[in-house]
């Protein structure tokens, strides 16, 4: 006779190996996703730039404090010519309002290097002996820069540079933050020569060619 019965199988009992071996399988694979996962991310993020780390210095919304001291009819045509050729971009200082006289002043940037039009004219010293109060030093180096004739004054927070060889002066105030200032007041020179006439009498030794 057949037995039709199904023989009765036993249990079978799950393979450790293969147990241990997932395990490992899954404890690897999660960190090695994170490490690629971390890697993937770094990837799209911007290079940085020695530029980054320099944030622009924000620019302030007052205007800058300047005087405007009444000028008689001639130096103030000159000088609203001055302001009116002036750019509104110095390298990269922005120009900004000033508190006074739009007219015949200017600043640009943070700190404020300002342009200021019908200054008083600085006059040189009778002799090495004789200093006035104020007057410019015969041994003074002045600065011909792109035709126009500079007398540059040091000083600790600033320098000034005042046009010596123009009907009306013209004075550019530097800060002390920026290099080489007297590159930065020639930027102004140019500008000088197309609004302001030179003089043709009084010019100082130092300042012809």
């Amino acid at each position: 006779m057949v037995n039709l019965d199904t023989p009765k199988t036993e249990p079978q009992e799950p393979d450790g190996t293969k147990k241990v071996a997932a395990l490992w399988a899954t404890a690897v694979a999660v960190p090695v996703t994170l490490l690629v996962g971390v890697i993937s991310f770094l990837a799209l993020q911007p290079e940085k730039s020695e530029t980054a780390d320099k944030v622009p210095t924000a620019m302030p919304s007052a205007a800058v404090e300047m005087a405007a001291p009444k000028l008689d009819e001639r130096s103030a045509q000159v000088c609203l010519a001055v302001t009116s050729q002036l750019p509104l971009k110095v390298r990269d200082l922005p120009a900004r309002q000033v508190s006074a006289g739009p007219e015949q002043n200017a600043a640009y940037g943070e700190p404020p290097l300002t342009v200021a039009c019908g200054v008083p004219q600085p006059i040189m010293c009778e002799s090495l002996e004789k200093m006035a109060p104020g007057c410019v030093p015969l041994d003074t180096e002045l600065l011909i820069m792109n035709r126009v004739c500079w007398y540059a004054k040091p000083g600790a927070e600033a320098a000034t540079f005042t046009t010596m060889d123009r009907e009306v002066p013209v004075q550019v105030t530097v800060p002390s933050v920026y290099e080489n200032p007297a590159q930065w007041a020639n930027e102004f020179s140019d500008t000088v020569v197309k609004t302001v006439k030179s003089k043709t009498e009084g010019l100082p030794s130092g300042c012809q060619v």
